[in-house]
């Protein structure tokens, strides 16, 4: 009976192996039509289905829509800060790229709600007498992105110097990306990839 049971086992084991290798094999082969089917779709699919690996920056940005870009994601340095505030409170974000003043677009800094916080509210100070300059994070200390850099390259440099905010640049300001953003995409990729694997077990894929 050991003998038998031992047996059944074994025949168990090899069924699985050889359902795994297969669904392997039928997942690879259907990996370039599965991703040329669903090319025409929206960005935010074009995450779920890209994997981390292969979305970028600029990937990300286009899913946060052409309202989150504009004049509204800088200030000047000479702005005073109640002013930067009130931006960044209208348009319901963390963070402003500072400015020099001018009419060129040279980079000074950033301002975000921590500096307001910490520099102006913690130290009683009034954001209606004090320029953005004041307490901004100066350009020497910036770290920013470029529009193809990759979302995990992003997420690592974010973490590594603890921000929430990096500029992303290509040759002047073209956007701004948060640390939501960046879980928003791994959760986005994250919920294709379960949906793959559930269609595949209903019998989406042949």
């Amino acid at each position: 009976m050991q003998g038998i049971a031992r047996a059944i086992r074994s025949c168990q084991e090899t069924v699985k192996n050889a359902i795994l290798k297969d669904w392997h094999a039928r997942v690879t082969a259907n990996k370039d039509s599965i991703f040329s089917r669903f090319g025409s779709l929206s960005s935010s699919t074009d995450i779920r289905e890209k994997g981390l690996e292969n979305v970028t920056v600029a990937d990300v940005l286009v899913t946060k829509g052409e309202e989150k870009t504009g004049a509204w994601l800088s200030c000047r340095s000479n702005d005073t800060v109640y002013d930067a505030v009130k931006n960044m409170a209208q348009n319901n974000i963390g963070s402003l790229v500072v400015l020099k003043p001018g009419q060129e677009e040279l980079i000074a800094g950033i301002i975000t709600e921590r500096d307001y916080l910490q520099k102006i509210i913690a130290q009683g100070r009034s954001s209606k007498q004090t320029r953005v300059g004041e307490i901004m994070t100066d350009k020497n200390n910036l770290i920013t992105v470029s529009p193809d850099t990759n979302i995990l390259k992003a997420m690592q440099l974010m973490t590594e110097h603890h921000i929430r905010h990096v500029p992303v640049i290509d040759g002047k300001i073209v956007g701004m990306m948060s640390i939501v953003d960046v879980v928003r995409a791994v959760v986005e990729q994250q919920s294709g990839e379960l949906k793959r694997l559930n269609d595949y077990i209903k019998g989406e894929y042949y």
